[in-house]
C-alpha cells in the first residue's frame, strides 16, 4: 500500500522544509517538497533530495558496537565506503564496518556497560567528570533538546555551552533588540534593495532566492557583501568583497555617511531608539575613508552604499552567521543591526533585517528540557564550552573529564583545534559513547557506537529560524535495523541508571502536548492536532500595524515585530546604547577592533594569509559529506588563492600545496579561481578522515572564543602557503 506522509527537515539550516515521503510496503521510495508550505513551495535542496541516499545507506550504523581495537584513525583505516576496498558489510547485514575495530553487541549489552562505566566514574570522580556533546545534528524540538537534557540534568553532568555556530550573532543582535525576529521570507518581494550580508542564499538558504527573483523582476536590486565569491555573490547587481573581520567597520561608516547626511528616520528614531546621541558620536571616528582601510571597499562605495541603502524604500538586510565568526563577531552583528533601527526600515513590509526568526517559537522549554530534575542539594554543575573541547579532555581537572557522550555532532571534524580535539578523543581513560547514522570521524575514537535514526525513522516538533511555520514531523518507515532516536537512546539510559522520574516515560505525542503549552500569544490555539491536520501553521501574530493593511485575499497580513517599536530589550527600545555592553567591558555603543589574528595582527609577518575556513556548498557541517551522491557535487581539497598570492609562491593552478600556521598544517590543492581577494586564502570543511593525510582544514582553527557569545572564531585564522612535491 502507498502513502504519502508529511514530514520536516530538521536539518540546520533556516528554511525548515515541509516534505513529502512516499512509503510503499513500509520502504520510503520517494521524497519531495510539500507545495502546500508557504516558504519552501513544494522544492528541496539538492542535499534533502537525494535523501533516501542517506537512508538506505549501505554504510548506515544499524547495530550497536564495541570497540575492540585501538582507538583512533589507524585502527580506522580498514573503512571504506561500500564496496570499495576495507569495507566489511557482511558483519552487519549491509553496513560497513571495519573488521579489526567493532564488534556487534546488543541494544541491552550496550546501555548496561554504559551504565556501569558511568556508575564506576561517578563513583570515583563525581558526575561532573561526565561531560554530553551535541549540537545541530537536528533542531527537532523533541531529538535536539528534550530527553538528554533531562538524563544528564538528573546525572548531575557537566553542563555543555552549545555556542559553536551562532551565539555571536545572537548575542549582538538581542543587544540592540532584545530578541530573536527578522523580516519574514515572504515580504522580500516587497523589497526594492536587499543586501545580502555575509549570506550564500544560494547554498545555504535556497528557499529564500525565489522570494529575491521575485523582488528583482520588479526591480530590485541585490548587494552582496562577503569576502569570498559565493554563489550568490556571482548573481549580484553589486558585489563588494571585504577583508574577513571588518564588517564592524563598514557598518560604522555607512552610519557615519547615513547620519551625517541627515538620511536617518529622525522621527522613528527619537520614538524608538535609545542612544542616538551616542551613537551619533562614535561614528564621527568611523568616516568611509578609514574604513576602507580596513575593509579594503573604497570610500565612495562606502558612500553610495550607505545612501542607497538609506534611500531606496523598503530596504532589506539578510545578514548571516558567517559574519560573527570572527574575533569581534558580536560586535559586528550589533553594528549592523543597528542600521534598520535609524533608517526606519523595520516599519515598511519588505524591510528590516533577517539573521533569525527562532525567538518567536517560544516553546515550553521548561516541559522539554526539566531543569527541575537536578537533585535537591546538588550544586550547579561547571559549564563546558563545546568551542574548546579539546581544552576541556587534555587539561580540565577536579574533575578531569572521564566520559563523553556524543549525539547529533561530530566534534573530532567541526571542532577548532582539530589536532588537540583528537589527542585528547584519543586518551585511553576516557569512556566515549557516540550515538550517529555514519562511522564518522568522532566514531574512530569511540568505545561505543549506538545506531541513531534518521528523521524518516521518528517523529518530531518543527520549528524554523528561517520563516515563521510550525511543523509536525512524522514518522514515515519504521528504524531500520536496531536505530534509536536521541528520545529513546536517553529515555533507555535513564531507566538503566535507576531514574524513576514519571517524565522519562512520556510519549512522543505527551512530550509534544508539553511543549505546546505556552504563555506566547504566538502559540495559542496550536495543539498538536490542529499540526497533525494542517502540516504547517503560521505562528499566531497580532494584526498587522497600521503601516501595512491586510490583504484583500484574506492572507495574513505581515508581520512588522518592531514597527511601533516593542524592542524586548530592558528599555523597550533598540539600544543603540547599551549598558548590558557595557557591564561586560565591551564599549556601550560600538567599535571595530581588528581581529589579533588578521593582516593587522602582530604574526601577519610569520603567517600573513586569512583562512576562510568555510563550509561546503553541497554539504551541511560536517553531515552529507560521507555520501558518493553528494560528493559528485562538491570539489574537495582545493585551496582558493588570488593570483597575486600564488604568483609570489611560485604556485600554479592545480598544484599541492602545504597549508600551515603554528597549530597545524594541511595539505590540499591549489585554485587559482579569483574567488579570494589579495590575501586571502579559503578551505572547505570536509570529513578528516576523507581529507588528505587523514586532517581537515580545523587542524588550523584556534579554540579563541568571540566577543560575545563565547561562539567560535573560524574565520579569524592566519596561514602561510608554499608549493610542495604531492600531496600525503
Amino acid at each position: 500500500m502507498k502513502q504519502v506522509v508529511h514530514a520536516a527537515c530538521p536539518h540546520d539550516c533556516p528554511d525548515a522544509c515541509g516534505v513529502l515521503i512516499t512509503v510503499e510496503g513500509g520502504r520510503a521510495t520517494k521524497i519531495q517538497g510539500d507545495p502546500r508550505h508557504p516558504v519552501t513551495r513544494g522544492f528541496l535542496c539538492a542535499k534533502v533530495a537525494k535523501y533516501l541516499d542517506r537512508v538506505y545507506s549501505p554504510d548506515r550504523v544499524l547495530y550497536p558496537m564495541r570497540r575492540i581495537a585501538a582507538k583512533g584513525r589507524a585502527a580506522e583505516r580498514s573503512f571504506a565506503p561500500h564496496g570499495q576496498p576495507g569495507a566489511c558489510p557482511e558483519l552487519v547485514e549491509g553496513a560497513a564496518v571495519p573488521t579489526q575495530a567493532w564488534q556487534r553487541i546488543t541494544w541491552e549489552e550496550a546501555l548496561d556497560e554504559i551504565a556501569q562505566r558511568l556508575r564506576k566514574i561517578i563513583a570515583e570522580f563525581g558526575s561532573e567528570a561526565i561531560l554530553p556533546y551535541s549540537y545541530g545534528g537536528t533542531l527537532g524540538a523533541l531529538n535536539g533538546a528534550s530527553m538528554d537534557r533531562r538524563f544528564f540534568t538528573r546525572l548531575g553532568a557537566s553542563e555543555l555551552e552549545r555556542t559553536i555556530c551562532s551565539s555571536a550573532g545572537e548575542a549582538g543582535l538581542e543587544s540592540v533588540m532584545g530578541v530573536k525576529l527578522g523580516t519574514e521570507p515572504e515580504q522580500f518581494v516587497n523589497s526594492r534593495y536587499i543586501i545580502a550580508w555575509a549570506s550564500n542564499i544560494h547554498g545555504n538558504n535556497v528557499h529564500l532566492w525565489p522570494f529575491i527573483a521575485e523582488a528583482r523582476r520588479k526591480g530590485a536590486k541585490l548587494v552582496v557583501i562577503d569576502p569570498y565569491r559565493t554563489r550568490t555573490a556571482a548573481c549580484a547587481d553589486w558585489y563588494l568583497p571585504i577583508n574577513p573581520g571588518t564588517d564592524a567597520a563598514l557598518a560604522l561608516a555607512m552610519m557615519h555617511v547615513i547620519i551625517g547626511e541627515g538620511l536617518h528616520d529622525a522621527d522613528y528614531v527619537s520614538r524608538y531608539t535609545l542612544g542616538f546621541d551616542e551613537l551619533r558620536e562614535k561614528v564621527k571616528a568611523y568616516p568611509p575613508e578609514r574604513a576602507a582601510r580596513w575593509t579594503g571597499i573604497a570610500a565612495e562605495d562606502i558612500c553610495r552604499l550607505a545612501r542607497e541603502y538609506a534611500t531606496i524604500r523598503p530596504a532589506v538586510i539578510r545578514v548571516n552567521y558567517g559574519v560573527q565568526r570572527s574575533e569581534g563577531g558580536g560586535m559586528a552583528t550589533r553594528a549592523i543591526s543597528m542600521l534598520p533601527c535609524i533608517t526606519g526600515s523595520l516599519k515598511d513590509p519588505g524591510g528590516g533585517i533577517h539573521l533569525s526568526t527562532s525567538g518567536a517559537f517560544d516553546l515550553n522549554k521548561h516541559s522539554l528540557r526539566r531543569p527541575d530534575l537536578r537533585p535537591q542539594g546538588a550544586k550547579t554543575p561547571r559549564v563546558v564550552n563545546m568551542v574548546e573541547l579539546g581544552k576541556a579532555l587534555n587539561t580540565l581537572s577536579d574533575p578531569p573529564l572521564k566520559a563523553l557522550l556524543v549525539y547529533s555532532s561530530n566534534p573530532a571534524a567541526v571542532c577548532p583545534n582539530h589536532n588537540e580535539v583528537v589527542r585528547g578523543l584519543g586518551r585511553p581513560d576516557l569512556f566515549t559513547v557516540v550515538h550517529e547514522q555514519f562511522l564518522t570521524d568522532t566514531t574512530d575514537y569511540a568505545d561505543i557506537v549506538l545506531p541513531a535514526t534518521t528523521f524518516f525513522e521518528h517523529k518530531d516538533l518543527q520549528a524554523a529560524y528561517g520563516h515563521y511555520y510550525l511543523q509536525i514531523s512524522d514518522q514515515a518507515i519504521e528504524p531500520l535495523g536496531e536505530c534509536r532516536s536521541n528520545v529513546e537512546l536517553f529515555r533507555g539510559l535513564a531507566a538503566r541508571m535507576g531514574f524513576n522520574d514519571e517524565c522519562f516515560n512520556e510519549s512522543v505525542d505527551e512530550m509534544i502536548d508539553g511543549a505546546l503549552v505556552s504563555n506566547s500569544p504566538w502559540l495559542q490555539g496550536i495543539t498538536r492536532k490542529r499540526l497533525q491536520s494542517e502540516s504547517q501553521v503560521r505562528l499566531n501574530f497580532a494584526p498587522p500595524t497600521e503601516s501595512a493593511s491586510k490583504p484583500a485575499d484574506g492572507a495574513p497580513g505581515p508581520f512588522l515585530p518592531f514597527a511601533r517599536g516593542n524592542f524586548q530589550t530592558p528599555s523597550g527600545k533598540a539600544e543603540l546604547y547599551s549598558e548590558a555592553m557595557k557591564s561586560l567591558g565591551l564599549d556601550p555603543v560600538a567599535e571595530f577592533t581588528p581581529p589579533s589574528e588578521s593582516r593587522y595582527g602582530s604574526d601577519k609577518a610569520t603567517f600573513p594569509l586569512e583562512l576562510l575556513a568555510r563550509k561546503a556548498d553541497n554539504f551541511l557541517n560536517s553531515t552529507f559529506s560521507n555520501l558518493p551522491s553528494i560528493q559528485q557535487m562538491e570539489d574537495t581539497d582545493l585551496l582558493e588563492m588570488h593570483s597575486a598570492d600564488a604568483r609570489s609562491r611560485g604556485i600554479v593552478d592545480g598544484a599541492p600545496v602545504r597549508v600551515y600556521n603554528h597549530r597545524g598544517e594541511i595539505f590540499l590543492k591549489a585554485r587559482v579561481d579569483g574567488a579570494v581577494q589579495p590575501g586571502v586564502v579559503s578551505a572547505r570543511l570536509n570529513w578528516a578522515k576523507l581529507s588528505p593525510g587523514f586532517r581537515n582544514i580545523n587542524v588550523l582553527t584556534s579554540e579563541k572564543l568571540s566577543d560575545l557569545g563565547n561562539s567560535a572564531t573560524f574565520y579569524s585564522v592566519l596561514v602561510e602557503v608554499e608549493s610542495t612535491t604531492s600531496i600525503p
